[in-house]
């Protein structure tokens, strides 16, 4: 079947704007001027309207599955206390009767507006319900709190550890709820594990949602456990049985190389991948945890908790081990790391397995938040790609320099300088720890603000990027990190028809108003997916 679009501002590259193209089944056939595009016969012609239409979107790190959960748990992202989340937790329980355990997520103490900004204990928890156990886990999910009953259940107690981890003790040397890191493992098993259709009703729930704002493909992380096979399985099934559009590729974290090596003989032979559909991805490892809870591994301690240097999820030597592993099978890897001390380990590792400087696998930085200016320049010599998500800024930006210092602040988010190094940078939200929007993520990188549009000018302003330099990040540079810059990526003749058309142009509104910029239509594979 062959389509056309006419009359569009459409997006091809830096300075080239087209206004039709033509596509035939799920590729793009032409693109070019109303005049040229009209010559050739369709089955059907869209007007566009003159509205602006960009590649489809493409979030370079997320976590799909956890999406899907967050939208069944108690929404604690509004929360601007402690009293307030306890008060959250009250009217969920309230609102669903008989519950036998609560969930809840989007916690985050740099946002509590009265009262102490602390992390939240099992005390403040057993004011909700001292009778089920409650499992709330902070904004950036690298922090759980729980109460009593879940550690009561667990038989968790001062002798409990976790390797890569943080079982907080109180005053008393007894724990107070409070889990960071690895650790997180531990308090998770209190909420008992939901069953294969739920998961899967949950995936497709959430990946509807990413293609209403917009996008048509995801880099997710979603395999995190041992038990890794079932969740393989649905996700092919998913696509198996077309299910739904977006197209998937996975990032699967393995911190245990015997999981890894479990992999390797297993999923890794004998997975089923089409690699435009679904694609084998990625190994996503966890080098530290996050900035706001103060478990990003620092290479010095935080300048507000003196003492404190955060938690290495990995040391050293396992993430060697790990990336040695992945190069021999040609498995591309990605690792988070916010701290500079995570990223000069990070960087360190994926050097060590590159042949002559080169690399030629892609590894990759996700996040990649505090960074010394000798670290930018290193990340560009090796071609290192970055996954930013310039949405962090919103609260970051409100304590970033009380946690670093003003001096590091300056060289951090230096989303415009790897840019202009050539650096591969892509643009992810890593939701649900910030809304799958992509239009407030570009919003924040091209006016380094937060969503109350301060600070005015932008906070470290020479960091802001051009629009076009974020279209591109979200489009064909979270391609180059798939190694599908040949097909998708760009609205070009011989690429995937994946297009996002926006209700307002992007390249001419107020900087301030891209942030309420919607998609108005999503088109995956010349298949209209969303329509408003």
């Amino acid at each position: 079947m062959k389509t056309i679009f006419k009359n569009g501002k459409i997006y091809v590259e830096k300075g080239n704007f087209q206004e039709a193209v033509l596509i035939e089944d799920d590729m793009i056939l032409q693109v070019g001027t109303n005049e040229e595009i009209l010559k050739n016969h369709a089955d059907k012609v869209i007007d566009l309207v003159g509205r602006t239409v960009l590649p489809g979107l493409n979030d370079s790190h997320m976590h799909i599955s956890m999406i899907g959960d967050a939208m069944t748990s108690c929404d604690l992202t509004s929360a601007h206390s402690v009293e307030e989340v306890i008060e959250a937790g009250r009217k969920f329980m309230a609102q669903n009767p008989g519950l036998k355990y609560l969930k809840g997520r989007g916690w985050n103490q740099d946002c509590f507006l009265t009262g102490e900004k602390r992390n939240l204990t099992r005390f403040d928890l057993d004011k909700i319900s001292d009778e089920i156990p409650i499992v709330f886990e902070r904004v950036c999910s690298h922090i759980i709190s729980g109460n009593t009953k879940a550690l009561r259940i667990l038989g968790i107690d001062e002798n409990s550890k976790a390797d890569g981890g943080v079982v907080e003790l109180g005053p008393d040397k007894k724990p107070n709820g409070v889990f960071k890191e690895n650790a997180m493992r531990l308090i998770k098993d209190a909420i008992p594990s939901k069953t294969r259709v739920q998961r899967e009703a949950e995936f497709l729930k959430a990946s509807g949602y990413a293609t209403s704002v917009g996008i048509t493909s995801i880099q997710s992380c979603d395999i995190m456990s041992s038990d890794f096979q079932e969740t393989f399985d649905m996700i092919s099934d998913i696509y198996k049985n077309e299910k739904t559009k977006l197209r998937y590729g996975h990032q699967f974290n393995f911190q245990d190389i015997r999981d890894f090596e479990k992999y390797l003989c297993t999923e890794f032979i004998t997975g089923t991948y089409d690699e435009k559909f679904l694609s084998k991805g990625a190994l996503k490892l966890f080098k530290d945890g996050s900035l706001g809870g103060r478990t990003a591994f620092m290479r010095k301690e935080y300048r507000d908790a003196p003492g404190t240097v955060g938690v290495e999820a990995l040391s050293d030597e396992k993430l060697q081990n790990l990336c040695d592993l992945a190069a021999k099978n040609n498995i591309r890897v990605v690792t988070h790391a916010i701290g500079d001390g995570a990223v000069e380990s990070v960087i360190n590792a994926y050097e060590k397995t590159m042949k002559n400087g080169k690399n030629d696998l892609r590894h990759g930085i996700v996040h990649c938040q505090i960074t010394g200016k000798e670290q930018l320049m290193r990340i560009a010599r090796l071609h290192i790609p970055v996954m930013y998500q310039p949405i962090f800024l919103d609260s970051d930006l409100k304590v970033v320099e009380s946690r670093v210092g003003r001096e590091l602040t300056q060289t951090s988010y230096a989303f415009n300088t790897l840019s202009r190094l050539g650096v591969p940078i892509s643009f992810g939200t890593d939701s649900p720890v910030e809304d799958c929007n992509p239009f407030r993520n570009i919003y924040c990188a091209v006016t380094r603000k937060g969503m109350d549009m301060k600070p005015e000018g932008g906070f470290v302003p020479e960091e802001k990027m051009t629009v076009e330099d974020c279209v591109d990040a979200y489009t064909i540079k979270s391609a180059y990190n798939e190694f599908k810059e040949h097909i998708k990526g760009r609205i070009r003749e011989g690429y995937l028809a994946d297009m996002t058309v926006l209700n307002r142009d992007i390249f001419t509104v107020n900087p301030d108003d891209i942030k309420d910029i919607k998609a108005e239509l999503t088109i995956i594979g010349g298949e209209i997916v969303y329509e408003t």
